[in-house]
């Protein structure tokens, strides 16, 4: 039993390792006190000149709010987080479309169709940084589609909209996240950004398929991922707002008011919503918002409800007659709508 135990703790351990240590990670220390710096910069800038000394102790109040900590929402994130970083790629990886295998396959295409490729002429430095931003560019259209679809099919929204169910939001929101929406989103991704690498190999610009992180990716963590799913609101205006996704404005896409339904599905790019007409401009100022979907519920926060409750509603979906799509996110919407408050409650924050 001993034995066993100590596997499973080996096996933890190792995975957080893996998750929190790579310099490279989405989700690595240095990262995330890379956010923290730029959040207690952000606060202290705000605040008047002959204000901007603050207590230790009244900023990390500021930052880390005890309601945040302990509202259920905020646990059942915390279990997302072992589950996906733990299981489900040890249970799911093999599902998702390789980008590499498309890639090739596109590459394939295009010499049989049209020849070989003498090049762009591009030396290797400039090479290889087109390569790096065609293939985040790739990378935000596809998430761009997959937050689309998952918004207005209503079989795809069963499963996204455990996302949403987060009454709190905070890094860790990132995981909160059904095994069956990332699957979709992971193949949607491999199939955008392999097309992308076929095409840059192609054309000999880069080294599509060599292994390592986008730098590009990595800069729009390090300053402003962790901070989209935070109480902490740094908004994006003007003509900069209407191409860089700010933390406001996904925070606005987590907004159950109605005037903010289905708008801002860009991951760190605003430019797609700019363009298909889905984006929602955040104010200087701070908005009041309330998150969650329809009747706040514990069952939002249980096991059953979080991971069995969307397979058992997308069955359903499947096994009836659909209604048309308009008709169904009609009634989607309207059971966002039901019950809320007519003054939603909104945590004070410093920002």
């Amino acid at each position: 039993m001993l034995h066993y135990l100590t596997r499973f703790v080996s096996f933890v351990v190792q995975g957080l390792a893996g998750l929190l240590l790579p310099f490279d990670s989405a989700f690595s220390v240095a990262s995330l006190f890379s956010a923290f710096c730029i959040a207690v910069a952000f606060l202290l800038l705000r605040r008047p000149p002959h204000r901007r000394s603050v207590k230790y102790a009244v900023m990390l109040r500021a930052l880390f709010p005890a309601w945040l900590h302990r509202n259920p929402s905020f646990r059942v994130d915390v279990a997302f987080l072992l589950f996906n970083t733990l299981a489900f790629t040890a249970l799911f990886g093999w599902a998702v479309v390789s980008s590499q295998v498309v890639g090739h396959a596109v590459s394939a295409v295009l010499t049989a169709g049209a020849g070989a490729s003498a090049g762009v002429g591009l030396d290797n430095a400039a090479g290889e940084m087109v390569a790096m931003a065609a293939l985040f560019i790739a990378y935000e259209l596809a998430y761009w589609v997959d937050h689309y679809l998952s918004h207005r099919i209503p079989l795809l929204w069963e499963f996204h909209q455990v996302h949403h169910t987060a009454e709190v939001l905070s890094p860790l929101t990132n995981f909160r996240v059904h095994p069956v929406d990332t699957l979709v989103f992971s193949n949607i991704l491999g199939l955008f950004t392999g097309v992308t690498a076929g095409v840059l190999s192609y054309v000999k610009c880069g080294t599509p398929f060599a292994p390592g992180q986008n730098f590009i990716f990595l800069a729009f963590v390090w300053s402003l991922g962790h901070l989209q799913h935070s109480h902490v609101w740094i908004a994006v205006t003007g003509p900069l707002g209407r191409i860089i996704l700010s933390p406001a404005h996904h925070q606005i896409h987590h907004s159950d008011d109605p005037k903010h339904f289905d708008r801002n599905f860009g991951s760190f790019l605003s430019v797609w919503d700019w363009l298909f007409g889905t984006l929602h401009l955040p104010g200087r100022n701070r908005e009041r918002l309330r998150f969650g979907v329809g009747r706040r519920t514990a069952h939002h926060h249980t096991v059953v409800g979080v991971v069995f409750t969307p397979i058992v509603m997308a069955w359903r979906r499947v096994r009836t007659p659909w209604p048309s799509v308009d008709r169904c996110i009609r009634g989607r919407r309207a059971s966002r709508r039901r019950d809320r408050p007519a003054d939603p409650d909104s945590r004070p924050t410093p920002a």
